[in-house]
């Protein structure tokens, strides 16, 4: 049976640090992070319970190549535990009739899920460990966070890699749209996400001080670091994907971004006029409906609503464009079905979806991996929150492959040209962590 202690942090910003390097002798971590961003960006407080989460070293460890969704239905009812893991993007293809067939450097598993040993929740000032009393005593677990307070953190070191390469030209990228609005004015379409990656072979990263790098040039709400033996996902999440609390279930979609402004006049100008953006505005409401209409197959009759829409909220990067849906999971419903038939989520798809990721496998050169896929827990009461993986960097040490894709919604509106720019910015704080 788990216990729990409580711990008093007098510096929180420094345990994040101990914790993040303490953990690199394990080969399962999960360490999520919010950074105190939703204080900071003014956002819907309330659906934020800890500053960090994080499940560390693996009791067990499950990582289905089929019917991955049904197997961890069945996991979680049995432990009735804490549960860390991430949904790859070509679960996609278990879900509906699709396939993936494009290049895949990562060779990262479709689904990883662990049961930790112990589960680190950060809140303010305050440290909860749960663990196992058949496994410590007290004694042992106070002991074990005073040497972790004790932890040396290393000195940063100086982070970059060899010649960063692009999957596809401009020019590709350019064609690449102007093909994908053809679809859309054929009807094929309304709205798809369309991607593309960036790579380093024979890249020599140090996962630990890249991702810390990556946190001081884009500490973002949804961060993590996930770590699987020698594959690794370094996360600067600003989306939450789902979450349930209870039988609540909150999807926060983003469509809509802007760079921030050099001046204080200049920035909040960009804001609003982010906020009355109509193709913007356009994009974030035809994602919502989509949204909508995911959460409504498991939710009870009338329970879903919009609680905000287009709502415009600060990063230290970009402004985003953020609406908040919610529904009630209906009583004969399990919980991990409202993950299930909300995935992948709309926002990194397009609308109609199963049309738009059809057009996705075609006109995009390689696989996502965990890209538009999602990284979060669950709580052994049922609960859970996982975040949108989005800039970020994918990391495999066994064959030194190292790729991060960035990409946008494409209506029948959009400039291809303005669409590569977007596109260059979201990737511009990971190539300033890569190469600085």
């Amino acid at each position: 049976m788990r216990k729990r202690l409580t711990f008093h942090i007098s510096d929180t910003k420094k345990l994040k640090e101990q914790l993040l390097f303490w953990s690199k002798k394990f080969e399962y971590v999960s360490i999520l992070d919010s950074h105190d961003v939703n204080q900071k960006a003014n956002s819907k407080k309330e659906y934020n319970t800890y500053e960090l989460v994080a499940g560390i070293d693996a009791l067990q460890v499950v990582q289905p190549e089929q019917n991955c969704f049904e197997t961890l239905k069945k996991e979680v009812d049995i432990a009735k535990d804490w549960w860390f893991g991430y949904l790859g993007y070509d679960l996609k293809n278990e879900i509906e009739n699709l396939s993936s067939t494009n290049l895949d450097g990562l060779q990262m598993p479709g689904m990883n899920f662990f049961r930790p040993r112990w589960v680190f929740l950060l809140d303010v000032d305050t440290l909860l460990v749960h663990y196992f009393d058949e496994e410590f005593t007290e004694e042992e677990i106070f002991d074990l966070v005073k040497n972790l307070q004790a932890f040396d953190i290393p000195e940063e070191k100086k982070v970059s890699v060899s010649e960063i390469n692009s999957r596809i030209s401009r020019n590709e990228y350019l064609q690449a749209i102007q093909q994908l609005k053809e679809h859309i004015r054929r009807g094929d379409i309304y709205e798809v996400n369309f991607c593309q990656e960036f790579f380093v072979k024979d890249a020599y990263i140090k996962p630990r001080q890249t991702f810390r790098k990556l946190m001081q040039v884009s500490p973002t709400p949804y961060s993590c670091l996930y770590c699987m033996g020698n594959k690794y996902l370094l996360s600067a999440s600003p989306e939450r994907y789902i979450k349930k609390v209870g039988k609540k279930i909150i999807s926060q979609p983003i469509k809509g971004t802007a760079k921030r402004g050099k001046t204080k006049e200049k920035d909040q100008q960009i804001k609003e006029d982010l906020f009355r953006d109509p193709k913007e505005r356009a994009e974030n409401i035809m994602i919502v409906d989509l949204v909508r209409n995911d959460l409504s197959r498991t939710a009870a009759k009338g329970s879903v609503v919009v609680e905000e829409l287009c709502g415009i909220y600060s990063f230290p990067q970009v402004h985003q464009m953020i609406s908040t849906v919610v529904s009630e999971l209906r009583e004969d419903i399990h919980f991990v079905e409202a993950i299930r038939e909300s995935f992948p989520m709309g926002s990194m798809t397009g609308a109609p979806k199963v049309r738009a990721m059809k057009l996705i496998e075609k006109y995009e050169s390689t696989k996502r991996g965990l890209f538009s896929g999602a990284v979060g827990y669950i709580t052994p009461e049922g609960d859970f929150d996982f975040n949108v993986v989005i800039r970020s960097i994918q990391y495999n040490a066994l064959n030194n492959y190292l790729s991060f894709m960035v990409g946008g919604a494409i209506t029948m509106q959009s400039d291809p040209e303005k669409e590569y720019e977007e596109c260059m910015l979201k990737a511009k704080a990971i190539m300033k962590v890569l190469k600085d």
